[in-house]
């Protein structure tokens, strides 16, 4: 039971919000900038294969380094772990303001992505110890809704410093969040720690990182340019799951591991990671194609972009809260299993999309989806939670977190790849006697228009990344449909060792997720 009174309680839950909105904020406004940073003169002239890796490093930096986090809080204290997380992502964010070139703003995300790891385990474990049980699923709901705020300010503030400023101006927004965050939790926050002082694993975190970017490296540049031709490809890929599968294979014979496989011997825990990984797999991927169809495809400007992101980022807020209040009532099976499946019908929904779609219906799809994954998001994560010991709560939620932000890396790679090598084999036919790079996406393409003068090449090109954005949706929507099942039936099948009720996940003791 907590000892901490409520008044600091809310004071501590405000500063966790604030430093949750910093991730958030850097997890979408970078799509606004997107279209900018194609464009030679005004952005970098980045290749949509150096913009995959802009997205993606953020996410992959953040899912390894998230092993190290949960540990180093439990060793050194959460709050002391936060306040490092926030320093890196400080720097990092001017870092990538100023960034002269492509590979510049990659690194600079990459330490981002470190940044926001010191941050989110630490959020999480200072929940778990200042809350009592029966109100941590409030407080883990409310902290859930950080990213919807997240997702409503960055587009929109990053739109319109993209259409006043340079490009690099949308990681300005970071810099005050900064500020606060850490000014906060020097006065706010406590600093618990584990009293078992756990060992660093150096060795896996550099397993998985580099697991992880060779099989990013392969799926991303087997989309480019006939890429999976070449061996280079498919033996990157397969060096990369090959260190996974090392990565799992040490960490299961660690006594203490910083990401404990062990723990997916849980039916419960292993479906809701897995629903939540592929949910933010299609969030991230759509997020990507969906940037160019508005801006590129659509010609819209970054700030009605960004004001296009409103409703899904309303309906995170929502669906966060309303999902918590019905899963704690009918429980997480058919309140998250319903939203999952919305979810994959939402994607199948971008099939009706094209240069003409009513504004008003791609709102009202982004509104559904948000609500989707505000349902899914909140209720999943606290029954999945409920699963960890107190003391582990570090590294226990680092695991949750680390496979959110595995999916959200596959996202940009398998998604993202889809769009880039179906747009090449369709837009092909159009382009005999042009050079390659015209090719190489749609905006390349609309350049050789502008510059050859040959306005047929532009609606060539959007026609070519409309089929090429429907290809995804649908991957995306098959791939969530497998969520959903695999969700459904892992709470509504009671096992020998668990509640078949799945509301009595939530209210199990701590001590039950010990396996």
């Amino acid at each position: 039971m907590s000892t901490i009174d409520p008044r600091r309680q809310r004071r501590i839950l405000a500063i966790l919000v604030v430093s949750a909105v910093l991730i958030w904020i850097d997890s979408t406004v970078l799509g606004i900038a997107l279209e900018r940073l194609t464009d030679p003169v005004d952005g970098l002239g980045a290749t949509p294969g150096q913009l995959q890796w802009a997205v993606g490093i953020y996410s992959l930096l953040f899912a390894t380094a998230l092993f190290l986090a949960g540990a180093l809080g439990d060793r050194y204290g959460h709050r002391t772990v936060l306040m490092l997380g926030l320093l890196i992502f400080g720097g990092a964010s001017a870092w990538a303001a100023w960034a002269t070139d492509p590979v510049a703003l990659i690194l600079a995300r990459a330490a981002m992505g470190l940044g926001g790891a010191l941050i989110m385990p630490p959020s999480m474990a200072i929940i778990g110890w200042t809350f009592p049980p029966e109100r941590r699923a409030g407080a883990i709901a409310v902290w859930g809704s950080s990213a919807g705020v997240g997702v409503a300010v960055g587009p929109v503030l990053g739109g319109l410093l993209i259409d006043h400023f340079w490009w690099g101006s949308v990681f300005t927004i970071n810099l005050p969040i900064v500020a606060f965050g850490l000014i906060g939790a020097a006065l706010v926050l406590p600093n618990p720690r584990s009293p078992q002082r756990r060992r660093l694993d150096p060795f896996g975190l550099g397993l998985s990182t580099l697991g992880l970017l060779g099989l990013s490296y392969g799926l991303i540049e087997g989309g480019h340019q006939g890429g999976w031709d070449r061996w280079q490809v498919w033996a990157s890929i397969a060096a990369g799951l090959v260190l996974l599968a090392g990565f799992i294979f040490s960490e299961w014979r660690e006594r203490e591991p910083s990401f404990d496989p062990r723990l997916f011997r849980n039916r419960r825990f292993a479906a809701g990671n897995f629903a939540l990984a592929v949910v933010f797999l299609l969030l991230t991927g759509q997020s990507f194609y969906l940037a160019f169809y508005l801006q590129g495809a659509r010609g819209m400007s970054a700030l009605s972009a960004g004001l296009m992101s409103l409703p899904a980022a309303m309906g995170v807020i929502v669906g966060s809260q309303v999902g918590a209040r019905l899963a704690a009532r009918f429980g997480v099976a058919k309140v998250s299993g319903t939203a999952v499946f919305a979810l994959a019908a939402c994607s199948a929904m971008n099939l009706l999309y094209d240069v003409d779609t009513s504004l008003v219906w791609v709102g009202v799809v982004g509104a559904l989806v948000g609500l989707s994954i505000g349902m899914t998001t909140a209720p999943t994560t606290s029954a999945v939670l409920a699963t960890l010991p107190l003391d582990r709560m570090g590294a226990g939620s680092a695991v949750n977190n680390v496979l959110r932000q595995v999916g959200s890396v596959l996202g940009v790679a398998i998604l993202g790849t889809i769009v880039s090598s179906t747009y090449q084999h369709r837009i092909a036919p159009s382009l005999v006697g042009l050079p390659d790079a015209a090719g190489t996406s749609a905006e390349a393409t609309r350049h050789a228009a502008a510059t050859l003068g040959r306005p047929e090449l532009v609606k060539a090109a959007n026609d070519a990344f409309i089929h090429a954005m429907h290809t995804a949706a649908l991957v995306g929507a098959a791939i969530v449909l497998v969520g959903a099942i695999v969700l459904v039936l892992a709470f509504r099948i009671p096992t020998p060792s668990q509640s078949p009720d799945p509301q009595d996940a939530e209210r199990e003791p701590a001590d039950a997720g010990r396996l």
